[in-house]
């Protein structure tokens, strides 16, 4: 399935070399520091803190954790898929775009950006004042998370 042409190429990163890193942090700062994306009217902000010299946000977006090396590491599905996130907050008019809100069980409400047809989820926490933070995005490579995915999308607020 060819992916709609409002997205961007995925990021090349098989092979992952020495310099990959870096290449998807320059765009991470073009697409979330220098400037930032706007969902429905409203910029979507990031915490600034750092972890390795790089915002804490963007080791979500580019690894994950492997438990059985203890450790966060590159995530090749989410990695290449960095240059989407911004376009899909942006542009959640499209009818590829799947966004809602959803109440967690803890109370926090949750915005879910999906394309559905093409496996990739953008999360951002909502707050009272209706500002959003970027918290995660992620490749559903799974039926059941599409499963629990879906059945948010048909509680949505």
């Amino acid at each position: 399935m060819s992916c709609p042409e409002w997205l961007p190429d995925l990021f090349p990163v098989d092979p992952w070399i020495s310099t990959t890193y870096e290449a998807l942090y320059r765009l991470f700062q073009k697409d979330f520091v220098e400037s930032q994306p706007v969902y429905k009217g409203q910029t979507v902000w990031i915490f600034p803190e750092k972890e390795d010299g790089k915002e804490k946000i963007f080791w979500h977006l580019t690894t994950r954790d492997e438990k059985e090396a203890g450790e966060r590491l590159p995530d090749l599905r989410r990695s290449e898929r960095l240059p989407w996130v911004r376009p899909m907050l942006n542009q959640t008019e499209r009818p590829e775009a799947l966004a809602w809100d959803y109440e967690e069980g803890d109370g926090t409400v949750k915005t879910y950006v999906w394309l559905e047809n093409y496996d990739f989820v953008v999360i951002l926490k909502k707050y009272p004042n209706t500002s959003r933070r970027l918290i995660t995005s992620f490749w559903v490579e799974y039926g059941n998370a599409k499963t629990k995915l879906r059945k948010k999308y048909e509680r949505r607020l």
